[in-house]
């Protein structure tokens, strides 16, 4: 894993997560400054992201070291990326971002033969990342697993658990 890269003063999104058999691609907006600063997708510890996805993928995620993680995601049908490559944002909230540029998420998807659906993890991914992903596999609005978002867990993982259709 490739930590973020850093030009012209913005904040910048992790390499993708994905290979061959990536059936199911979550995409999140920009990670967050905690994020950020360990080099690893959803490092705060509030964000539900880890038990939200172990819970789709049937495995307890949030206790293993962070590459064992991405293994287990990888290994399930599931990649990561972000929507935004660069952007500029005051602290972690993605009504904060200004100024973004998208990643080349066409060209992932075209490069991931089992493909089927694209998750975006909150509205604000949802929102840019539909803007460049016109057609493809299907495409699935999510609650946002951060903290910031206070809808309760059971009701995040209540839409989260849709995602296992994807990967059977």
């Amino acid at each position: 894993m490739v930590g973020p890269r850093s030009f012209e003063g913005r904040k910048s999104s992790f390499d993708a997560v994905a290979d061959a058999r990536t059936r199911l691609l979550v995409l999140g907006s920009l990670p967050g400054e905690v994020s950020l600063a360990q080099g690893q997708y959803y490092a705060h510890p509030q964000n539900q992201f880890w038990r939200l996805i172990g819970a789709v993928i049937g495995r307890e995620l949030a206790a293993l070291p962070y590459d064992e993680r991405l293994q287990a995601l990888l290994a399930a049908g599931v990649g990561l990326w972000d929507v935004v490559r660069s952007a500029r944002r005051a602290g972690s909230l993605d009504t904060a971002i200004r100024d973004h540029e998208a990643n080349a998420l066409p060209d992932l998807c075209a490069a991931l033969p089992d493909l089927r659906a694209v998750a975006f993890n909150g509205g604000k991914a949802s929102a840019l990342g539909r803007r460049v992903l016109t057609e493809g596999p299907t495409l699935i609005t999510l609650p946002s697993s951060s903290p910031a978002h206070t809808l309760a867990y059971a009701q995040k993982l209540a839409q989260w658990g849709a995602l296992r259709g994807y990967l059977n």
